[in-house]
């Protein structure tokens, strides 16, 4: 078996709404409607999708719930722009802007949290 890319994960939350609000003003995602009442959040050829932690949609990991997750993302667009664009939605940055090891090159990161409090860090690729 070789394994290529991710296609999709789940993320387990209090409140989908709220959750593609933030995702979407935050961090630029596409909100994405599919199936009987299914949402998702869209970047580049991924995507993001919700599950509701009062009831999670079969098949789901053994324990879901709300806030658990530590999620990676990386911008082209530069930490301190990122900042500056956090500063002015009101999000307060707990970390960083910190140097980090990602997944194919040193990167350099800073840490947030959204609604359900899951850890929420965007990194540029160091040259």
């Amino acid at each position: 078996m070789t394994i290529t890319s991710i296609d999709h994960l789940v993320l387990t939350v209090a409140d989908v709404e709220a959750t593609v609000s933030f995702y979407t003003r935050v961090l630029g995602f596409q909100a994405i409607t599919f199936g009987p009442g299914r949402r998702a959040l869209g970047f580049g050829r991924q995507k993001i999708n919700l599950h509701p932690a009062t009831a999670p949609i079969s098949p789901h990991a053994r324990h879901p719930s709300a806030g658990s997750a530590d999620l990676c993302f990386l911008s082209e667009t530069p930490i301190a722009t990122v900042l500056a664009e956090l500063a002015a939605l009101g999000i307060t940055v707990e970390d960083g802007p910190v140097p980090r090891t990602g997944a194919t090159s040193p990167i350099v990161s800073i840490y947030f949290r959204d609604p359900d409090g899951n850890l929420i860090e965007v990194s540029n690729l160091v040259d």
